[in-house]
């Protein structure tokens, strides 16, 4: 396994495993704010749209997570 074969793996690991966190957690919220009917009936939409947009996100730019997220944590930015 090459090195552009082994970045494509974990970037499209990363790309299911970010989406399905925020599909799972933005419709929760959308329940939870907007009620039943409107929250759990259409609140998957939206949260499909976020979902999306941030597995595309991460499946090119998880190294850059890689390096970000330890800094905040050591800086206390989270």
């Amino acid at each position: 396994m090459d090195d552009e074969e082994l970045y494509q793996r974990i970037g499209m690991a990363a790309a299911v495993l970010g989406a399905l966190a925020t599909f799972l957690g933005a419709w929760v919220y959308c329940a939870a704010t907007y009620g039943f009917l409107f929250g759990f009936g259409l609140g998957w939409l939206p949260a499909a749209i976020l979902a999306a947009l941030v597995a595309l996100v991460l499946r090119f730019a998880w190294p850059v997570l890689l390096g970000v997220v330890p800094l905040g944590l050591f800086l206390g930015w989270f």
